[in-house]
């Protein structure tokens, strides 16, 4: 069942927002507002969690609240990677918590925190133990980012790809299993964490990986998943479908479910990281979320 709902993913992300045509995230402030209020209308027992940020930004926040972006939300989620992405030390987990803690009153969670096996599988092995020592018990939610590795064959959801060099393809070795399934070292420690560690799976439109991964979640113990429903993809043909076979699968799991990603035609920029133009329009995608699968 769904507990949860966060509004976009890493919107302070390059990758994720065009910042340039929002840099004081005033578009995307009232979008998450509105979306809130609709979302708090429709099943107001839902979480309202705004979309994890990522780099770690305090300034982002207090933004927002300006923005009055805040005002219907019941917490805010962070997103980290500091032995890949981020220039900071997985010891500095504490810290990076408190500094958004020092700027709002609502919870923080971490909604994706993880460790790619890039170079080594026991630099991963690593990261997992070391991240639950530091997070768990210090945050409602944390989810370990990811079940399985993405695809070679696919490609990172990031605006740059190539052009970022060894940080792209980092993106394609975060899973605790391989693309094929098989386990990575990693894998025999995450069941110790359960049921209070979660995973994020993010799942593609027709993903062929669904009922293995219900499967392998089931053995992890886990029962916290963190998914996406993209307004993107609701806008194929047979969506509805897909939707409902997914959200059937994923039932027997406590559903912290991401909306976002913008419909090519509907951005200002042809782009699923664009704004879009009618920002109600994002707000509506929500609420149908709501009524169909909360």
């Amino acid at each position: 069942m769904i507990e949860a709902v966060k509004f976009w993913n890493e919107p302070n992300n390059k990758s994720h927002w065009a910042y340039e045509i929002d840099p004081e995230w005033k578009i995307f402030g009232e979008m998450v507002r509105l979306a809130a209020k609709a979302v708090k209308a429709e099943k107001p027992e839902i979480t309202r969690v705004l979309g994890g940020i990522s780099p770690i930004d305090p300034h982002f926040i207090k933004t927002l609240e300006r923005h009055g972006t805040l005002e219907d939300l019941d917490a805010v989620a962070v997103h980290g990677f500091p032995l890949d992405w981020n220039l900071w030390s997985i010891n500095e987990w504490p810290d990076k918590i408190a500094e958004i803690e020092a700027v709002t009153n609502l919870p923080v969670w971490v909604t994706e925190v993880g460790i790619s096996s890039f170079g080594a599988e026991e630099v991963q092995e690593f990261g997992l133990r070391r991240t639950a020592e530091l997070l768990m018990g210090r945050v409602d939610r944390a989810f370990w980012y990811s079940l399985y590795d993405l695809p070679q064959a696919w490609e990172a959801t990031t605006r740059h790809r190539e052009a970022e060099g060894s940080s792209y393809y980092r993106h394609f070795h975060m899973g605790l299993l391989k693309e094929d399934g098989t386990p990575k070292m990693a894998h025999k420690h995450f069941s110790d964490y359960t049921p209070e560690f979660g995973i994020c799976q993010w799942f593609h439109f027709e993903d062929h990986r669904l009922d293995d991964a219900v499967q392998h979640l089931r053995n992890l113990g886990v029962k916290k998943l963190r998914t996406g429903l993209s307004w993107a993809d609701w806008l194929r043909p047979d969506a509805e479908k897909w939707f409902d076979h997914v959200m059937k699968k994923l039932d027997e799991f406590d559903v912290t479910a991401t909306f976002c990603f913008t419909p090519e035609h509907k951005g200002i920029q042809p782009h699923h990281t664009s704004p879009p133009q009618h920002i109600e329009e994002f707000a509506d995608f929500c609420s149908l979320m709501m009524r169909r699968y909360a």
